[in-house]
């Protein structure tokens, strides 16, 4: 993993990039919460997401929107924020020109962002949302939503609503052609306090059966993965501790 620079609207964006070993590998893009309330990359749901996706084979890229951290501008209720992700999301496909598959995951505000993303960018080709705030912010626009996701949700946040979240999963599942699968971390706090290692597995456990899915055919039918299902040993992820990077 590298600490990378690029230029953005608002002036330099600071990221973290891991650039995978496997020719043609994926990319996968992830997206920190709310600067307002303290969200950086360095975020612990942040890192279990893009490690995760590390683990996994991808190309990762996490950053800081404008003015968190060394990225440069002030914060600019999310239109600013949409600009930098497209301009994080072309950087990371620029240097993986050969990528067969390219991922967004954002977590809360980042999932927000993310997903309106995945609206303007039809090369996107799946979505992982953990607590997307469905009780704070406007999610109409996914009318209809473009690509097929996982939806992720701890069952005790005290910030966003467990039911707001899944009565949003269900309605996007009910449009012809994709799938969103839902999964409530039944203990999960807001920042998934002793969840991570679920969050991670749960991540992990939807990319592995999504490309499996995309392997096998093109046009899958509608299917939950099972809440019991394990990695078996050859797809084993590995676990850090998760501490905030300096």
């Amino acid at each position: 993993m590298v600490e990378v620079l690029f230029n953005g609207h608002a002036g330099r964006i600071e990221g973290r990039y891991h650039k995978s070993e496997r020719p043609n590998a994926p990319v996968a893009l992830i997206l920190h919460p709310d600067p307002l309330f303290g969200g950086t990359m360095n975020n612990k749901v942040v890192y279990s997401l893009f490690s995760c996706f590390k683990d996994l084979g991808f190309s990762v890229l996490r950053f800081n929107f404008r003015g968190v951290g060394r990225s440069q501008g002030q914060f600019n209720e999310g239109i600013g924020e949409l600009s930098d992700a497209t301009i994080a999301l072309d950087w990371l496909q620029n240097m993986n020109p050969d990528a067969k598959q390219c991922w967004i995951a954002g977590y809360s505000f980042g999932a927000w962002i993310g997903l309106q993303l995945l609206m303007r960018r039809p090369d996107i080709n799946n979505f992982i949302a953990v607590t997307p705030p469905a009780n704070e912010k406007d999610f109409t626009f996914l009318a209809p939503c473009p690509t097929s996701g996982l939806i992720v949700q701890g069952g005790r946040d005290e910030i966003v609503n467990p039911q707001e979240v899944e009565r949003m999963a269900r309605r996007l599942n009910q449009q012809r052609h994709v799938e969103i699968d839902f999964a409530m971390i039944e203990d999960g706090d807001h920042m998934y306090n002793d969840h991570l290692k679920d969050l991670y597995k749960v991540a992990g456990q939807y990319v592995i059966s999504a490309i499996r899915r995309r392997s096998a055919m093109k046009a899958a039918p509608k299917a939950i993965l099972p809440q019991s299902a394990e990695l078996s040993e050859d797809e084993a992820l590995t676990i850090d501790d998760f501490e905030d990077e300096a």
